[in-house]
C-alpha cells in the first residue's frame, strides 16, 4: 500500500508524465492492464494560463480515469499561481511538479532540471505550491545536474520540508538525459532520507528492472515512463503473444480514433505502431507505410497484416 496525502495505492507502478504520450486512450488502455495512478501530459504553467484548446484537451479526463495526477513545468510565482487557479476547475487527485525535465529549450527557460541547480529557489516554488494548491502536491527531481554535483538528497530533503506528500526521482544526472546507467545508490540515499514516499523511476523497462529498482533503493513504487510504450503489459507483468498485441494495436487506434476524430487520431497512432512492433521481425515495410496513413480503416488493415 503506498499513501500519499489522502490517496491509497494498492498496486507499485505508476504511469509517469510524458508529453505527447500520456493522453486520455493511453491512460486508459494502461489502467485496463492494471496501472492504478496516472499523469496526464507534462503541461506548462504559462500554456495551461493561457487557457488553450489544445490545453483544455489535455487535461480532459472521465471519472473511470482516476486517480489521476497532473504534473506543472515552471520556474515563474505568478505564472504557477495562474495554472493553480485554473486547476482548481478540474478534478485531480495529486499535482506534481517538475524539477527533472533535461531538454534544453526546458533548462534555458530555468524550470525543469535547471531547478536542481537553485535548491533553495525550488524550495520556496514548493512552499507556495503547497501552500495553494487543492490537491495533495510531490515533486520529480533528478539525482543533480552532473556527476560533478549530485544533490539529490539535498534537494529532497528541502522538499519534504516545503510541504510535499511525495517524492519522485529519476536516478540519472540532467547531463545524462536519458542514457547512460542508473544510480540505484543516489536513489537509495534519498529513500533513506525521507519520511514521505519516494518513487523511483529510470530504466523501468521491464518487471525484472522494476523489480531491480525496488529491491536496490528500497523505494515504495516505481514511475514507468518509456517501458510503457507499445508495451502496457509491464502493469501486469504479462508475456504478450503477437496475437495480443495486434488486438490491443487495433483498440488503441480505435481510441484515439473516438478521442481525437480520425484524422487526428491516426497520425496520433503513427509513433505507436514501431514500439508495439519492436523486436519483431519483417516490419520495416510495415512501419514505413504507417506512417503515410490517414485513414482508420488503411491503418487497421496494416495492424491485421502483421498477422503474416
Amino acid at each position: 500500500m503506498l499513501k500519499i496525502g489522502n490517496l491509497t495505492l494498492k498496486t507499485g507502478k505508476i504511469l509517469a508524465p510524458m508529453a505527447g504520450i500520456t493522453d486520455f486512450p493511453f491512460r486508459m488502455l494502461a489502467r485496463k492492464f492494471g496501472c492504478e495512478l496516472a499523469f496526464v501530459e507534462m503541461i506548462n504553467c504559462r500554456s495551461i494560463s493561457h487557457k488553450s484548446v489544445r490545453t483544455k484537451q489535455m487535461l480532459s479526463s472521465h471519472p473511470k480515469d482516476r486517480p489521476l495526477g497532473v504534473q506543472l513545468l515552471g520556474c515563474e510565482d505568478k505564472f504557477i499561481l495562474k495554472a493553480i487557479e485554473v486547476l482548481k476547475g478540474y478534478k485531480f487527485d495529486l499535482l506534481d511538479f517538475n524539477a527533472a525535465c533535461p531538454a534544453k529549450k526546458v533548462v534555458r527557460r530555468g524550470e525543469g532540471a535547471s531547478l536542481l541547480k537553485e535548491p533553495e529557489k525550488l524550495h520556496e516554488l514548493l512552499k507556495l505550491i503547497v501552500k495553494n494548491s487543492p490537491f495533495p502536491v510531490s515533486v520529480k527531481i533528478r539525482i543533480g545536474w552532473d556527476e560533478h554535483s549530485i544533490n539529490a538528497r539535498e534537494v529532497a530533503l528541502l522538499a519534504e520540508d516545503a510541504g510535499v506528500k511525495a517524492l519522485f526521482v529519476h536516478g540519472r544526472t540532467k547531463a545524462q538525459g536519458y542514457s547512460g546507467e542508473v544510480n540505484y545508490a543516489a536513489i537509495a540515499r534519498v529513500k533513506a532520507a525521507l519520511k514521505i514516499p519516494v518513487i523511483a523511476s529510470g530504466n523501468i523497462f521491464s518487471n525484472e528492472l522494476a523489480q531491480k529498482m525496488l529491491s536496490e533503493t528500497h523505494c515504495d513504487a516505481v514511475a514507468v515512463a518509456r517501458g510503457s510504450l507499445g508495451n502496457p503489459w509491464i502493469f501486469n507483468a504479462g508475456a504478450p503473444i503477437p496475437a495480443e498485441v495486434i488486438k490491443v494495436m487495433a483498440e488503441h487506434l480505435n481510441a484515439n480514433v473516438q478521442f481525437y476524430g480520425e484524422r487526428v487520431g491516426v497520425m496520433k497512432f503513427r509513433k505507436f505502431v514501431a514500439w508495439y512492433t519492436k523486436g519483431w521481425r519483417k516490419v520495416r515495410q510495415l512501419r514505413e507505410k504507417s506512417s503515410r496513413v490517414k485513414k482508420k480503416e488503411e491503418m487497421l488493415a496494416l495492424i491485421e497484416n502483421c498477422r503474416l
